[in-house]
């Protein structure tokens, strides 16, 4: 059953900050929840006592620590150990690390929920969070000072794609339900308007950016998705799907290699130098369920894609015709929910995405919860679990900071930020 619908219009637009230090509890104060635990692996489902709550989220499937990476840099350097095996030993690492990640800073700026976040590519502490009223808050966590915050138009103006200028560091871009993509400066000013279709019957769903191509391109909800230069001009203007574009992406490492994803239960690949119709994707990668994402890894060389029902998927660039990797995961989608997006880790392959338990999943059990999975991109299998008791909601998004150490996730009205427990303290 979907979680009852919260009024829209709760509170005024007030910031409510506060920061997160680590939580001294009682056994007898964990007692209630621990009972409700049950963490399932990836080959086996235990129960943990009160005693071993934080423990046992923090130890789901976690490698052990590498003896030492100092040792594994050397014998890289000497050629007697892999890049691979070098990288594999640091994601170890970094698994390990995430039994010490707490919440140790917690926002609700928005009189609706939040809808869209995206990371400063060269500021890994700035972080630009939209809502469904068309709000953007713009938040340093490495400042004590107010976040700055921009006013939407409230009901019709939701944020659906956030992206930061690559070439202005003052600058982000915007898709909204408000019928328009434009450009924004840090004070909330218009800069320029790429897109208008000035009704509320057609609207943008989603953006992406190239720094390098100096492109933008946008889906709307009809099936639509436009290419634009930096300058504003249309190239093209093509229906690619037969229904709403819930995602655009460019491939980091060949810009001119783009992914479209849609409620048409279909993600396509596409040459931005060769499109010349509906007709002209290189790739369709037919699903079971309408789509709510396709990211591509910071290598470019995967496809992740996440439906609105209980698959992730990821896809080989090697090999777009051979079967994909298929992670079963329960993440349905209902209306008043921020469709759920799984993303990736910017450094190891790593897979992040919010858990929405599911009686009828096959792997459900009693009093699941509704945790941050962490998979391995290449194996599939559950690597660790994030889980606050005072932050139990459904968690629709999730991504990492540029940096990798510090994650931001949108759970209803509240933002969350995620990092080690020392490293929040400093913070």
């Amino acid at each position: 059953m979907a979680p009852r619908k919260r009024p829209e219009t709760r509170k005024t637009p007030e910031m409510v900050l506060r920061s997160r230090s680590r939580r001294s509890r009682s056994p007898g104060e964990l007692e209630p929840e621990a009972k409700k635990l049950c963490v399932k692996g990836p080959g086996s489902s235990r129960r943990f006592d009160s005693n071993c709550l934080w423990e046992g989220l923090a130890s789901q499937q976690v490698p052990p620590r590498c003896r030492s990476i100092v040792r594994a840099l050397h014998h890289h350097k000497l050629g007697r150990t892999a890049w691979p095996s070098l990288q594999q030993a640091l994601q170890q690492s970094f698994l390990h690390s995430l039994a010490s990640y707490r919440i140790f800073q917690k926002a609700a700026p928005f009189d609706r929920r939040a809808t869209s976040l995206a990371w400063h590519p060269t500021h890994p502490s700035t972080l630009a969070v939209g809502s469904k009223g068309g709000d953007i808050m713009l938040w340093n966590l490495g400042i004590k000072d107010k976040p700055t915050f921009i006013k939407g138009i409230g009901a019709g103006g939701s944020i659906t794609g956030l992206k930061f200028n690559p070439l202005n560091a003052n600058q982000f871009f915007t898709s909204s339900m408000e019928g328009t993509t434009r450009l924004q400066d840090f004070k909330g000013n218009t800069l320029q308007v790429y897109t208008n279709y000035g009704t509320c019957n057609f609207w943008f769903c989603s953006l992406d950016v190239s720094a390098e191509s100096r492109v933008v391109v946008t889906g709307d909800n009809v099936g639509h998705v436009v290419l634009l230069n930096m300058d504003g001009k249309e190239i093209w203007n093509l229906r690619m799907h037969k229904k709403k574009v819930t995602h655009v992406a460019l491939n980091p490492c060949c810009d001119w290699f783009l992914a479209t994803a849609s409620v048409d239960q279909t993600v396509k690949i596409w040459d931005l130098r060769q499109v010349k119709g509906k007709s002209s994707f290189l790739y369709s990668l037919p699903h079971r369920h309408p789509v709510n994402a396709a990211h591509f890894s910071p290598d470019g060389a995967q496809l992740l894609t996440t439906d609105q029902k209980s698959e992730i998927r990821v896809y080989s660039a090697s090999q777009w015709d051979c079967p994909p990797s298929l992670i079963p995961h329960p993440h349905r989608h209902f209306q008043h929910l921020t469709p759920i997006k799984a993303s990736w880790h910017p450094r190891y392959n790593l897979i992040v995405v919010g858990r929405y338990p599911d009686p009828n999943f096959k792997s459900c059990t009693p009093y699941e919860l509704r945790t941050i999975d962490m998979f391995d991109g290449s194996s599939g299998k559950l690597m660790h679990q994030l889980y606050d008791p005072e932050s139990s909601g459904i968690i629709s998004l999730n991504e990492f900071n540029p940096m990798g150490d510090t994650l931001a996730s949108v759970m209803g009205y509240h933002i969350l930020i995620w990092s080690q427990e020392e490293a929040g303290k400093r913070k």
